[in-house]
């Protein structure tokens, strides 16, 4: 009985010893992302092209408005094929607005996908080339981190030089 103990302390001792030696870092991203100039001229890009879609929007609301004016406007005696046209062209502009709005809205998540993926991909090597180096078992995003009765490193200063930053 007592050799059944040993044995089992015996073995449980080298999981504690390598328990104790587990290197776990954390790495906070979206620091390193802002400190990124390929991030600032992604953002650069994206603006620009929201801000167009912005002024065409405009330029469709006004014409909305203009529509509506006239509409609004139209003497009670205006035949009725013509007060059904104006209200046609008004569900149409309403229409066009709001398919308008949903297509910027797809092609800029879309160019927002596009030109950040690139950054990640840097970000994600240059974590796991520190890991790597640094023989880390895990490396956690500081954000998500809850709770961990280990010691922990951050990692971002690491990640942070392996960029160049």
């Amino acid at each position: 009985m007592i050799k059944k103990i040993l044995l089992a302390v015996a073995l449980a001792i080298p999981m504690f010893v390598s328990a104790q030696t587990l290197k776990v870092g954390v790495v906070d991203t979206s620091v390193i992302m802002q400190a990124m100039p390929d991030t600032k001229t992604a953002e650069t890009k994206l603006a620009d092209t929201s801000k167009k879609y912005e002024d065409e929007f405009a330029k469709l609301q006004q014409e909305f408005g203009r529509l509506y004016e006239e509409f609004q406007k139209m003497p009670e005696s205006e035949p009725q094929a013509i007060r059904e046209r104006k209200t046609r062209e008004l569900a149409d502009m309403n229409q066009k607005i709001e398919t308008f709005q949903q297509s910027a809205s797809q092609d800029l998540q879309k160019m927002q996908q596009e030109l950040m993926a690139p950054i990640v991909a840097k970000i994600k090597s240059a974590i796991e080339s520190v890991g790597k180096e640094n023989g880390y078992a895990m490396i956690q995003e500081a954000a998500a981190l809850i709770y961990y009765a280990a010691p922990v490193e951050d990692i971002t200063p690491k990640v942070k030089q392996k960029l160049g930053l």
